[in-house]
């Protein structure tokens, strides 16, 4: 079995989405790439065809919501795993000029491998650490949109967000029903590193009974240059 280009176009559209039947068929070639590899590799716990449509597809899609209309916006997608939401948002936005990063090469292989068979253009991978990348000078402050999803503790992930994002740009980052909570808990962090809390925005996945929310964060003032700290310390001692 494999997802259908209708059911696909159904799902994005519940959330205010439209595909059109490429970019849907391009959804269903990643579903089966995804399906392929976790057989050999942990890439996923989600395999089953409607939780990978609803908490992975539809689930990254919402980012949109989000992310400015500008045309040819510069993207990063911070602990991609298996490319979610990056390849998604660049599967619906494909002016997006997107950069992918993960730590683990497997998960940067197979990411690799579904760009190249969706034949997907402006959209590459880098192996390395959040924590790393914000310090090199091609990188750091040079995103519009920045954007991670269950990657750690809102007030640990802002150290890695921020520095990656240009002035006024936006750090997205994907949570659940606590989104709140984090948000609250994060304030010293977003305020330190730079950043202002421009919103929490509730989202509601087709077919999925939990809650899930965006939090939004403004790149108000440059991030000092100490952030991030080095690898280990922004989850070991997060800002309070």
């Amino acid at each position: 079995m494999s997802l259908t280009t209708e059911q696909i176009q159904t799902a994005a559209a519940a959330i205010g989405v439209m595909l059109d039947t490429a970019q849907a068929a391009q959804f269903a070639q990643f579903r089966d790439l995804l399906v392929e590899w976790n057989e050999r590799m942990n890439l996923t716990a989600i395999t089953d065809d409607e939780s990978i449509l609803s908490r992975h597809f539809a689930d990254s899609l919402t980012a949109l919501r989000a992310i400015p209309s500008t045309p040819g916006l510069t993207l990063v997608d911070v602990g991609t795993g298996a490319g979610l939401p990056g390849i998604p948002l660049k599967i619906a936005r494909p002016d997006l000029d997107v950069t992918l990063v993960d730590g683990t090469g497997k998960k940067v292989a197979f990411c690799e491998t579904v760009i190249a068979e969706l034949g997907l253009i402006g959209i590459r991978v880098i192996k390395g650490r959040a924590e790393e990348l914000a310090h090199d000078k091609h990188h750091r402050a040079y995103y519009k949109v920045v954007i991670a999803r269950a990657l750690a503790p809102l007030p640990t992930l802002v150290e890695y967000l921020l520095p990656l994002a240009r002035m006024n740009g936006v750090c997205i980052a994907m949570k659940g029903s606590d989104a709140q909570v984090e948000a609250a808990q994060a304030a010293r962090a977003i305020k330190l590193i730079g950043g202002e809390l421009d919103r929490v925005e509730p989202v509601t996945l087709p077919g999925a009974p939990d809650q899930r929310a965006l939090v939004v964060i403004r790149k108000a003032k440059p991030s000092p240059s100490i952030y991030p700290r080095p690898a280990g310390k922004p989850r070991s001692e997060p800002f309070l």
